[in-house]
């Protein structure tokens, strides 16, 4: 059996959120859509502007830390929105649900039993920017329109350029970096899945994010 392209298995990952009624934070990436121009050469450097840990538990026990960078200079909507679902404690309690090992693993937009949590109104997708998807960073997941994104966000696990917008595609708005935990991310990104009602891919254990709270960038 032939396997389906890498973009194809993003599609497959996050196309049955918004059709299973994920809410305004639901995701898909079932639409390439088109962009209007270029993306800027030379691409910008990802700044990291504002940092936090993300504590993660597994089945009520410590399953590891990841220290997030957020950038606000390159893409300040995108930035601003992920600190104000932050400040509100809005993660706190929501599952990584989504996992494709080899490729991304997804968060921020449900809680245990794969009950979807709300979040706010959708904004501009920012990722004609020019930062790129590539290992450790954060994006934002959307629906197949690209000014859809809410609450969830994915991390890559590889370099996936082929999310990158272009000329020809809306793209994946990049907004931070993991700066320490690729270990946590590379663990998460290895567990067994299975499906639950509608939803594939979610791990068979709940990955809780525990908490996120701000600390120092590295200098």
């Amino acid at each position: 059996m032939n396997k389906p392209t890498t973009f194809g298995l993003l599609a497959l990952m996050l196309t049955g959120l918004a059709a299973c009624g994920g809410g305004s934070g639901s995701s898909d990436s079932g639409d390439n859509g088109s962009g209007t121009t270029p993306p800027p050469t030379p691409a910008p450097s990802l700044s990291l502007d504002q940092c936090f840990v993300m504590t993660i538990n597994t089945e009520g026990e410590h399953f590891g830390e990841l220290t997030l960078g957020i950038d606000t200079t390159n893409t300040p909507v995108t930035g601003n929105n992920f600190i104000d679902y932050v400040e509100e404690q809005f993660y706190d309690g929501t599952l990584f649900h989504r996992v494709l090992n080899n490729f991304v693993i997804q968060a921020g937009g449900f809680t245990a039993g794969m009950e979807p949590k709300e979040g706010r109104d959708p904004i501009v997708n920012e990722a004609s920017v020019g930062l790129s998807n590539e290992r450790g960073t954060l994006s934002m997941a959307r629906t197949s329109h690209p000014d859809s994104a809410t609450s969830q966000f994915f991390i890559n696990t590889l370099d996936n350029p082929q999310l990158d917008y272009s000329a020809s595609a809306y793209g994946y708005a990049v907004f931070g970096q993991v700066i320490e935990g690729m270990d946590v991310v590379d663990q998460i990104s290895i567990v067994n899945t299975h499906s639950v009602g509608n939803y594939n891919d979610v791990p068979i254990i709940d990955i809780e994010i525990a908490s996120v709270v701000e600390t120092n960038c590295p200098q």
